[in-house]
């Protein structure tokens, strides 16, 4: 007779629970709100910074020619592609946020729980701008203001969303399911 996944045939060997326990769940939740909130406040806080500081100022060099400041608003996607799709790249990040927000439920994994945070931290801060900046709800600039030589001017959010996606590769590779159950 074989013994249930998790379960030992010997009794005085500890078992482990299968799956996420409600104790588990919940830092999984934790740590995934926990990191989607911190990110959108330092995202939002940045933005305000940078405009209250750059504005008028052109680039304001931090490391040399290697890296700097310069305010800009984006009404676009990155490379500043889509700038005539604002509205439809707004309703697209909401139906981002509903989608991470539907996964995020099945949290059982640590690196997902980070990985789905920093996605819904960076799609969510490119959308607070979208729905609430010039010139209107949903046709809204994004506020961006870093900059590196031969690359499109970014924000925290930007940040958040690729560090989202170098983890949810990682998880990928690694075999790990959004449960915390692994592929065979």
């Amino acid at each position: 007779m074989q013994a249930a996944r998790g379960a030992s045939l010997n009794p005085s060997e500890p078992t482990e629970p299968v799956g996420p326990t409600p104790a588990r769940g919940l830092r999984f939740q934790l740590v995934f709100w926990g990191v989607a909130l911190l990110g959108v406040l330092v995202d939002q806080s940045s933005k305000v910074w940078a405009e209250e500081t750059l504005s008028g100022r052109g680039t304001v060099k931090v490391a040399g020619d290697f890296f700097g400041w310069h305010l800009t608003h984006n009404p676009g996607a990155a490379f500043s592609m889509g700038t005539t799709f604002t509205e439809a790249l707004s309703v697209i990040a909401i139906c981002a946020v509903v989608v991470v927000l539907y996964f995020a439920r099945r949290l059982g994994s640590t690196g997902w729980a980070l990985g789905l945070g920093f996605l819904l931290a960076g799609v969510a801060g490119n959308l607070i701008d979208r729905l609430t900046r010039d010139p209107g709800f949903l046709r809204g600039h994004v506020v961006d203001f870093m900059a590196l030589p031969h690359w499109p001017i970014f924000n925290v959010a930007d940040v958040c969303i690729n560090v989202a996606a170098a983890i949810i590769v990682i998880q990928t590779i690694r075999g790990l399911r959004l449960d915390g159950t692994r592929h065979d």
